[in-house]
Formats: structure tokens, sequence, C-alpha cells
């Protein structure tokens, strides 16, 4: 490795350590909260929900605070790093000092506001250092980085599962992520420089730009999906497959499934374009969500294949769509890091959504997690919600995109992203 490459391991270090802190937290901590302290399910999806509405005034600010500290961005770093860790440690590892929807809700508060303001100066640290990589700095930098993502969204998925011995799985996993985030931190330490700052030009040349408020609507449909399956993956394995104790090693398939098919997906998207590989994942991910629709109790090994499939599928979500989106965004506002915040918090609120519109219909339907003597329509609502919802949704962003004209500009760049 020459020698100007040595940093990357650190940004692929990073990557894990922030999306640890992200979507497993919508797997595990809302069923976390019921089976300990009772909480509804209705009241975690609301709490969630208004935390993610709450970005939309905070991520402008925690921006400008990035900014402001660009030249102190190592301390700054170092302290939001901590507080992430702190909030982790007090989500899982201690008892409610108060009510636990409170509790809930302070910790979580600080813990996305960390993460938020991390994610926002690494990105933006990002766009600085693949201007010294070379020609292809962020095609390289961006392996590096999602590949490092997809692994820590793996670990963590799984790491309560895994970590079930200790007797306190989730005490264990917040333990393990405050070492892994005090690495991650440190490993990064001579990376923040104060010219990580990228232009201010505002979400005005992007929202006034007709293909690029068609390219976020799409994504906020083709996310959608995903959301859904993540806020409930838990409860169907557990209660319409009866397999408590597979959901770690369900959730590892589906994870490494989307992280080995990236690069296949690449090679997909140069051959035939990215536009129409990206529709062929869609396809994928409908007839994965469909053939989940008919699954019943005992059916684990059949859902194996579902999590493969819906996994695959995920994998040209999380590279393909990107990539277009940023072909778009260097025509119409290059160098801005307003357009990736638009596009994390399109990702964002579908999670947020999804819980605050599905949990309470699933408690309203008289589903009890964990129960043995479930009504068959909290079942059959749970399937729906699960396997023929993310469909109906697929179909609607595939549509979308299949009416979308991509320039041949933006689709050659889009190519040489992936």
């Amino acid at each position: 490795m020459r020698a100007k490459d040595r940093s990357l391991p650190a940004y692929a270090l990073f990557a894990a350590m922030l999306a640890a802190a992200g979507l497993p937290i919508y797997i595990h901590a809302p069923k976390f909260y019921v089976d300990e302290y009772g909480v509804s399910l209705a009241t975690l999806g609301a709490v969630l929900f208004g935390l993610r509405l709450f970005d939309v005034v905070q991520d402008p600010a925690l921006g400008w605070l990035s900014r402001k500290f660009s030249g102190k961005r190592a301390a700054a770093i170092a302290l939001s790093g901590a507080l992430m860790a702190i909030a982790m440690t007090g989500l899982f590892a201690v008892t409610p000092l108060f009510s636990p929807v409170l509790w809930f809700a302070l910790t979580l508060a600080l813990l996305f506001s960390s993460f938020s303001f991390l994610t926002i100066s690494f990105y933006a640290q990002g766009v600085s250092k693949a201007r010294t990589l070379g020609r292809s700095g962020h095609v390289r930098l961006a392996q590096w980085r999602e590949t490092g993502a997809l692994l820590g969204i793996s670990l963590a998925a799984v790491a309560p599962i895994a970590l079930i011995w200790t007797g306190a799985p989730f005490a264990a996993f917040a333990l393990v992520f405050v070492v892994g985030a005090g690495f991650a931190v440190w490993a990064m330490r001579g990376e923040w420089r104060s010219d990580g700052t990228v232009p201010v030009t505002g979400f005005r040349p992007i929202l006034s730009d007709p293909l690029a408020r068609r390219l976020l609507l799409i994504a906020l449909l083709n996310a959608m999906p995903v959301a859904v399956t993540s806020t409930l993956f838990l409860f169907f394995v557990e209660s319409r497959l009866g397999a408590p104790g597979w959901e770690g090693p369900l959730l590892l398939l589906f994870f490494l499934a989307a992280a080995a098919s990236a690069p296949i997906w690449g090679q997909v998207a140069r051959r035939i374009g990215a536009k129409s590989a990206l529709m062929i994942g869609m396809i994928l991910a409908i007839a994965a969500f469909g053939g989940a629709a008919f699954l019943s109790t005992g059916d684990t090994l059949a859902f194996a294949f579902v999590c493969l499939a819906s996994g695959a599928a995920l994998g040209a979500d999380m590279t393909l769509l990107p990539a277009i989106f940023a072909a778009r965004l260097a025509e119409v506002s290059p160098g801005a890091a307003e357009g990736f915040g638009l596009w994390s918090f399109v990702s964002k609120f579908t999670l947020a959504f999804a819980a605050v519109s599905l949990l309470p219909l699933l408690e309203a339907s008289g589903f009890t997690s964990g129960s043995n003597q479930m009504p068959d329509r909290a079942l059959e609502t749970l399937t729906l919600m699960y396997a023929v919802l993310p469909c109906a949704l697929k179909f609607l962003a595939l549509g979308l995109l299949a009416g979308t004209r991509l320039n041949e500009s933006a689709e050659t760049t889009a190519l040489k992203e992936v």
C-alpha cells in the first residue's frame, strides 16, 4: 500500500463505528425496551419519529458547528465520540434512572445528535481526503468507507445475539461499542484538517432541479421497504417463523449478502447501465419480499433464502442509486455537502416513519412481543407489514425509476462511481 493510502483503513473503521450506531439501533432498541421495561410499541414509534423530525432543524445547525470548529475538529470529534459512547451505554447498559420512555428519548437524542455531528464531519473530511488520492480518489475512498459501513452494520446487528452467553447481551454490546468507538476515533486522530469543510450552497440548487428532486423521491420510496423490514425483522423471526435465537444468524446472512453483492452490481452496471442494473435489483427485492408473504411457523430455511435475495438486492440499493444521485449532484451543485445531507435525511426519515406508523398498528392488532398466544389477526398483520407492504413500495419506486430519463453524462459518471 502506498504511503498516501495508509489512512484509508481508518476511514473504514470510523465508518463501521458510525454504521454500528445507525440502522442496528432501530432493530434492537424498540424490542429491548418492550421486553425489558414493557414500553408500548406505539410510544416507542412516536419517540423515534419525533427525534427524526428534530433532525430537520438539528442537522443544519450541526453542519454549521462542524464548520465553526473546523480548526479544532479533532477535539470536537473526540468529544462527540465520547458522548455517543455514553449514550449507547445509557441506552442498553444502565437501568433507567426515571421513566423508561423518557430515558429512551434522552439517551437516543444524545446518541442521534452525536451520530449526526460525526457523520457530517466525517463525510466533509472525506471530500477533502479524496482530492489527495488522485484521479479515482472518490471511488477508492468510497470503497473503503462503504465496506467498513457494511461490516459495522453486520457486526452490530448480530452482536446482542452472539453475546447472549454473557447473561446481559445488550449491555455487553454497549460496552463493546464503547471500546470500538474509542479505537475508531483514535485511528482517525491525524485525519481531521481545517480544510475538511466543503462549499456551502444551501438546498436551493438541488431542490430546484427536477431530476434531483425525482431521484430523492425514488430514494424515499426505495428506502422505505428496508426501513419497514428492519423495524419488524426481530418480531417476524420470533413470532411469525417461531424461530427465536435465529435472529442473529439470519441478520448476518442478510448483511453479508449485501456486502458480497455490492461489487457484483458494479460489474453489472458497467455492462448494462446503472439504471438497468438498479431496476433488476428492485425486481429481485420484490420477488424476495413476495416470497416472505407465504411463510409461516417453521419456515426458517426458506426465510434464509429470502434473506440472501433481499440482502443481494440491498447491495444494489446501497451502491447504484447513490452513485446516480451523486452524478446528478456533481452537475447541479458540485462539491456541496447539502446534497449528501438531504440523502442522509431521507434514509433516516424512512426509518422513523416506519417506526411511528407500523409499531402502533402492530400493537393495535393484538401483537405482544414474546407471547406464545398470539392472535391470528396479529400474525396476519405482521406478515402484511413485513412482506406485502415492501412489495408495494418497491413497485412504486420501480415505476418511478423506469419513467426517469437519465442524461448520458449522469449515467457515465455513475458508472465510474460504481
